[in-house]
């Protein structure tokens, strides 16, 4: 069986200090402690908190599901099959926790340039992504086209990132189903 390097157990180790803890509530005692490594060991593959932080962000974004955004059938069922998964894998971490992307994005201010810029990215990418299905959905009059595919986009992440707040603060994930109903149906032309 191969060994699993320093590198990896940190970063999966502080995947989930950061989703317990928060960027800010985290230290890099605490992220080595859960990987089981010594703390002088972080340093060798991290130069601080702010470049593991980004990391595990661009890890995260990487593992989100954008398939079935570009399959077939309606726009908006293929949007509601992108949020729904985006929910499971909220369910799937631990709804107290959150979204990764919210928990980093809601101490962006404090966790350094660094965090806030490939936070920014992450959202961008994402909002492009969304936007992408947003725009054929206004092609084929399935979509209102009132606002421009990327601002209705973004309204549908922010909706989904709030409805996730909320979810982690009452400890129920249902919210953010119903919260994603209400902003599809809004979309309709």
């Amino acid at each position: 069986m191969p060994q699993v390097s320093v590198k990896n157990k940190l970063v999966e180790s502080a995947e989930d200090v950061f989703r317990r803890q928060g960027f800010n509530g985290a230290s890099v005692q605490d992220i080595t402690s859960a990987a089981g490594v010594p703390k002088g060991s972080f340093y060798n593959h991290f130069e601080s908190k702010q470049a593991l932080a980004v990391e595990i962000a661009r890890r995260y974004a990487r593992g989100a599901n954008f398939a079935v955004l570009s399959g077939d059938g309606p726009a908006l069922e293929r949007l509601r099959g992108h949020f729904v998964a985006m929910v499971d894998r909220t369910r799937e971490t631990g709804v107290e926790f959150g979204c990764l992307l919210g928990t980093f994005a809601s101490e962006s201010s404090s966790a350094g340039d660094q965090v806030r810029t490939a936070v920014r990215e992450i959202l961008e990418d994402w909002t492009e992504e969304v936007a992408r299905t947003v725009r054929e959905g206004q092609e084929a009059g399935e979509i209102t086209s009132a606002r421009p595919a990327r601002t209705l986009a973004a309204f549908l992440i922010d909706s989904f990132e709030g409805a996730t707040l909320r979810a982690k603060t009452i400890g129920d994930q249902s919210v953010v189903a119903e919260q994603l109903e209400i902003a599809l149906d809004a979309l309709r032309a």
